[in-house]
């Protein structure tokens, strides 16, 4: 088989007529919205996650809001994402630093966004791509596991994978492929189940080929 970037180079512009409108699943109109909802989305799907933004968006417009709100009832807006005590914790936090240190606004650089409570790389890196168009890989659960599948890395480490994509994928495509990965995981290559007869890449993943 090819090298990585090789069958990388095969695999975007497979990606790229597959998925060419592949973008964020999260529904946000502006930066903060989209950082607390990637914060959100920490164990649950974005789908659940927009449910509960559509109202909590309309009932706290600013950092203000946030870091003002009643934490029980923070908590109970936000409590069907699961783990709502720790997220309402953190949000609200998180929009206190950003009035204090960021004057409101949601920082535009990894470093700032890292010392942001519940901000992992993840999150800061949905942020850097999404918003601020600053090329960044986000590894989520599909990322992770087409990653291993396909064989563009062997660690269970989000941070290590996020590293071993960035040697192989060029710089401009880190963002879109991401968003592939997440399309293509959910359609294609599935958890439990990758649907291998009908994958485009086939022939350019591990997994895939192990299979025949």
């Amino acid at each position: 088989m090819v090298d990585k970037k090789e069958r990388v180079k095969k695999i975007l512009q497979i990606f790229d007529n597959d998925y060419e409108d592949a973008e964020c699943t999260l529904i946000y109109k502006n930066t903060l919205e989209l950082l607390i909802s990637t914060q959100l989305a920490a164990q649950c799907t974005d789908e659940r996650v927009n449910i509960v933004t559509e109202k909590l968006y309309k009932k706290y417009k600013n950092p203000h809001d946030f870091a003002n709100a009643d934490l029980k009832e923070l908590e109970n807006d936000i409590r069907s994402t699961g783990f709502f005590r720790n997220k309402a914790k953190n949000i609200k936090e998180t929009c206190r630093i950003l009035i204090e240190k960021h004057n409101g606004q949601v920082p535009d650089n990894l470093e700032d966004l890292l010392k942001l409570p519940g901000v992992g790389r993840k999150t800061a890196n949905v942020v850097l791509g999404n918003v601020f168009k600053i090329p960044a890989i986000v590894i989520d659960t599909h990322a992770k596991r087409l990653s291993n599948r396909i064989g563009l890395s062997d660690s269970d480490n989000p941070e290590k994978i996020e590293f071993d994509l960035m040697k192989v994928v060029p710089k401009e495509n880190w963002t879109k492929f991401s968003q592939q990965l997440v399309y293509h995981g959910r359609s294609v290559c599935k958890a439990r189940k990758p649907d291998c007869k009908n994958c485009n890449i086939l022939k350019y993943c591990n997994y895939g080929q192990s299979q025949k």
